[in-house]
């Protein structure tokens, strides 16, 4: 292929969009700009947002997100315009109540994540010092409890009243040692129409096009200055350059070689070992599966089993099965959920 074409294909504009500014609320720090639109800003007509995207601004510089079948609005704590991600909570600080009455039908967004959690009401005080309860739903009579687990469940429903069974879409998908929250991190949600991640990821803005009705398209403009696409087109130009200039080299290199009639051998280079060492992983603390005890294991993926034994990270806390985490370990000097990287014992 030639190199300028490619150059020229990633430079050059794909299309001709609405030309619509960012803009936030007051004085944050959250751009607000396509598919979402603040709906009473003079410098975003409706043409800069997409259906169902629609923001606005509340007297202390929130952004307002309203779903159609869920009562209210939530605020928007964030916003990953390369992911199509955004992050939601209760401007009231009182996510529960909001979440026992969700409902995403009708909206272009979906969660990333979800887990069911189980609502209790519980008179017995005891309890609030064993479990974590939802402190605006609760009051000196009664605790409202929320559990993904089913021992708790079992044993709530003998001494609490069950409220419902809700499908939470939770930030991460890791809650198997969790028994009750109070569900006050936000809500992470997203959304898949339209499809612009790509083109925000290659530094360019998304939008409608001037010459049709509903189309979308991608554009990069010069007062963005040198935009990662044609960061990516001048690296993937450069890799293609240097990948010839080697291959030259080394047929060079080849010919002078062969007419000397020496053949070089290169060294062997040391193995580079990337784990942990076999001191170090059996140090790490070990404990053996209950009959109650509930989890599955992140690795492998198969649900804990009585009298099986799992071991932990000391640095993150996370748990596996100890012959699942030792294989892991070895090859990787990581957590495989989190990515902490624990001592390495010779090191």
């Amino acid at each position: 292929m030639d190199i300028r074409f490619l150059l020229l294909f990633y430079i050059l504009p794909p299309t001709s969009i609405e030309t619509c500014p960012d803009a936030v609320c007051q004085n944050g720090n959250k751009i607000i700009r396509f598919p979402f639109r603040i709906q009473q800003s003079q410098l975003q007509p409706k043409s800069c947002g997409y259906p169902g995207f629609d923001v606005s601004c509340s007297n202390h510089g929130q952004i307002r997100l309203k779903v159609p079948y869920s009562e209210g609005e939530f605020s928007i704590q964030g916003i990953d315009y390369t992911s199509q991600q955004l992050w939601i909570n209760d401007p009231k600080n009182c996510l529960p109540i909001r979440i026992l009455s969700l409902n995403l039908n009708g909206s272009p967004f979906s969660g990333v994540y979800y887990r069911d959690f189980s609502f209790f009401n519980c008179s017995s005080q005891y309890l609030k010092y064993r479990y974590i309860p939802i402190p605006c739903l609760s009051d000196s009579n009664h605790t409202v409890f929320a559990t993904p687990s089913r021992s708790v469940f079992r044993h709530l429903s003998s001494v609490c009243s069950f409220i419902r069974t809700v499908r939470v879409p939770v930030q991460q998908p890791y809650y198997e040692h969790v028994l009750t929250s109070d569900l006050s991190d936000d809500l992470r949600l997203s959304w898949n129409s339209p499809p612009c991640g790509m083109c925000e990821s290659r530094g360019g803005r998304c939008g409608f096009r001037t010459n049709s009705t509903g189309d979308i398209g991608c554009a990069y403009f010069p007062s963005q200055g040198i935009s990662r696409a044609v960061r990516y087109a001048i690296s993937t130009c450069a890799g293609v350059l240097a990948t010839l200039g080697l291959i030259g080299l080394m047929y060079y290199i080849g010919g002078k070689c062969g007419r000397a009639q020496t053949v070089v051998r290169p060294e062997p280079e040391p193995a580079m070992l990337s784990g942990l060492d076999g001191l170090t992983i059996e140090s790490y603390p070990k404990q053996v599966v209950g009959e109650a005890d509930e989890g599955t294991c992140p690795i492998c993926l198969s649900e804990y089993r009585p009298k099986e034994t799992l071991k932990t990270i000391p640095a993150c806390l996370h748990s596996f099965h100890s012959h699942c985490i030792d294989a892991w370990l070895h090859l990787n000097a990581s957590c495989p959920l989190c990515r902490t990287s624990p001592p390495n014992s010779l090191t």
